[in-house]
């Protein structure tokens, strides 16, 4: 069975002028990192540098599953407006965002964030909370720079192990590890 990962981070583009350039390379380079391991993606088939991070990863060949906050394809589209095209397949949750985010982290063996604001904020709490691997691309802004932060000023004792990296191979493979030291 492929380990599962998914990617949450910032679903809008709130960047400014200049650092686009580089969030969208190092969110190419994450794709990659998780194409040469031969992963499963899971994603919230949102916008902004998840959805890069998503379709970057199906053109390369990860099967990319996503987890839609809507109840069909039509909600999907013009409630959420959200894509379709990113994804090799679509769950569509009925839960809205909260719902589906709490589906998104739990189908996963490990938790990765680029950037993050609010809806990434609430991933972050729930991976940590469901003990799972975290990893945290730095360099990148919002949830992902501020992990440490979080952890320890509002602390919870879980099994939540949190990496964090600015080089996407480097943090993939961190989080691998400890998610292969775990199961058996």
């Amino acid at each position: 069975m492929k380990i599962t990962v998914g990617v949450m981070g910032s679903a809008g583009d709130t960047l400014p002028p200049g650092g686009k350039e580089a969030l969208a390379k190092k969110a190419a380079h994450l794709a990659q990192a998780i194409a040469q391991r031969d992963l499963l993606l899971l994603t919230g088939a949102t916008t902004g540098i998840v959805y890069v991070v998503g379709k970057a990863a199906h053109d390369a060949g990860v099967f990319h599953v996503g987890i839609s906050p809507a109840t069909n394809a039509r909600e999907h589209v013009e409630k959420y407006k959200l894509p379709l095209d990113a994804c090799d397949l679509i769950i569509y949750s009925g839960f809205g965002l909260k719902g589906r985010n709490v589906v998104l982290v739990r189908s996963c063996d490990i938790v990765l964030f680029i950037a993050g604001a609010m809806g990434s904020l609430n991933e972050f709490t729930i991976a940590h909370d469901e003990d799972k691997v975290i990893g945290c691309l730095t360099g990148t802004g919002g949830v992902a720079d501020e992990s440490t932060y979080l952890r320890d000023k509002f602390s919870k004792t879980t099994r939540a192990r949190i990496f964090q990296n600015d080089d996407p191979d480097k943090l993939v493979d961190a989080c691998l590890g400890e998610f292969q030291k775990r199961e058996p």
